[in-house]
């Protein structure tokens, strides 16, 4: 396993405490496709949410929610789709977030962002 793979788990695993903390339930992890991927799906009241992840261990590069421009929107929104369409969801409301994670001094700290984007 390569240390981006294994950073990028860390920053997942924080996420999906975070949101299962929040009363999220988990549908799916990593769920790909040859067009992208999804993070985390997850179930929230009436909502199918789907959730990219993004982790970073200083601001370097800027806050992590940077790093999901109009390509990867799209990538997730098709892939979404895919799911809904494939799973029988497509009467059930979406919504699409972005979990940040940061580390700062040791610490994973996780900011929600709730319809980070739209269709």
């Amino acid at each position: 396993m390569d240390n981006k793979h294994t950073i990028g788990q860390t920053g997942q695993e924080a996420a999906e405490k975070y949101l299962q903390n929040k009363g999220y339930k988990i549908l799916a992890r990593n769920y790909r496709l040859r067009t992208g991927e999804i993070d985390l799906i997850l179930k929230h009241g009436t909502y199918i949410v789907f959730v990219e992840v993004k982790f970073r261990k200083n601001m370097a590069y800027g806050l992590p929610r940077e790093a999901v421009g109009h390509t990867k929107q799209k990538r997730i929104i098709n892939t979404a789709l895919h799911y809904l369409t494939h799973n029988r969801l497509t009467e059930n409301d979406i919504r699409f977030d972005v979990v940040e994670v940061l580390e700062q001094h040791g610490k994973l700290y996780a900011s929600h962002i709730e319809n980070a984007f739209t269709t």
